[in-house]
């Protein structure tokens, strides 16, 4: 079924041979069998993939592909389960799919623009966007219901971004649904510009992204986010460096800013990165103190950031006046 991933960026992801909707039944390779952990995707007529297949091949290699080799050591592929669209709603919501994507073509010149993109969340929302769909509200850090206005997604070979999304289970497994995305004609959408806009800024765009030449960041719309988001794959891993409340640690007590800005740089916009830079050209020259530092990276990163990145070095010192640290 899945060809390949390629390098190029109109390649960038999965893609399905002659854009068929996958068939329902598994085939030699896969899986109908799977552990305890996995018992509610299979209450959602999921299919386990073999380690064998094609497709766990290539999705595998997609995934590290994105998380850079120093990362890709420490975690660990459990499973990988790949949606089955033998229910009724799963059936209809492929075939709306399918008809959204020509209907977007027509209009974009022929080209609807599809990718696969990375969403990371907990196994139980997951398992609710595969039988609900997305929902029109999110839950915030402190666990208060706020309104969805988008969803946002991770190019497929920036998978690193949608790792620090997820969520630990109670079995110590990470999850990340792998999605094809109709993202038609695009326009750059910053983390300002998604408050309190539920669509396009026009009828001319269908979808936002952080930068048109080299995307790492994918906005669908709450108005599009049940019709132009098709779920595919989960892939469950084992991420030790995300446990303990989500945070990253290393060896050394120290944390490089080079180090930062490598995983940074697979989530944020070039410009992004640009003002990082400067900001902290600026802590070296002594214009601004640490704490200064640290407040605009967490506010160009992203709130939901700053735990994984932060927290360990909360009360360590922040080299950054000698030796690139």
């Amino acid at each position: 079924m899945v060809n390949e991933i390629a390098e190029e960026d109109h390649q960038e992801s999965v893609t399905i041979a002659k854009d068929e909707i996958p068939h329902a039944a598994s085939s030699e390779d896969d899986e109908i069998e799977s552990g305890y952990c996995f018992d509610n995707f299979l209450k959602n007529d999921l299919i386990k993939l073999h380690e064998s297949s094609s497709d766990y091949s290539i999705i595998r290699k997609g995934f590290f592909s994105g998380m850079g080799e120093t990362l890709s050591k420490s975690i660990k592929i459990v499973a990988i389960h790949k949606t089955s669209y033998s229910g009724f709603s799963a059936k209809a919501q492929a075939e709306n799919f399918q008809i959204l994507k020509k209907a977007v073509a027509e209009k974009c010149g022929g080209d609807a623009n599809v990718k696969y993109a990375w969403y990371g969340g907990s196994r139980d929302e997951i398992c609710e966007i595969l039988t609900q769909g997305f929902s029109w509200y999110t839950r915030t850090t402190e666990n208060q219901n706020r309104y969805r206005n988008s969803v946002c997604f991770s190019a497929a070979k920036f998978s690193f971004g949608s790792v620090l999304s997820s969520k630990v289970d109670e079995t110590g497994l990470n999850h990340l649904l792998l999605c094809r995305v109709i993202l038609g004609k695009a326009e750059v959408v910053t983390a300002g510009d998604c408050n309190g806009r539920f669509h396009p800024s026009s009828p001319e765009f269908d979808s936002g992204v952080d930068n048109l030449s080299d995307p790492r960041r994918y906005i669908i719309w709450s108005t599009y986010m049940n019709s132009h988001i098709l779920p595919g794959f989960i892939i469950s891993f084992e991420a030790p460096f995300l446990r303990d409340g989500g945070t990253i640690k290393t060896r050394s007590p120290w944390l490089r800013f080079t180090t930062l800005l490598s995983m940074l740089s697979r989530r944020l916009s070039p410009s992004e990165m640009a003002s990082l830079e400067k900001h902290y050209k600026d802590f070296q020259e002594k214009k601004i103190t640490k704490p200064q530092l640290i407040e605009r990276i967490k506010e160009i990163a992203g709130r939901q950031l700053s735990p994984t990145i932060f927290s360990p070095y909360t009360n360590k010192k922040l080299q950054g006046c000698s030796g690139g640290k």
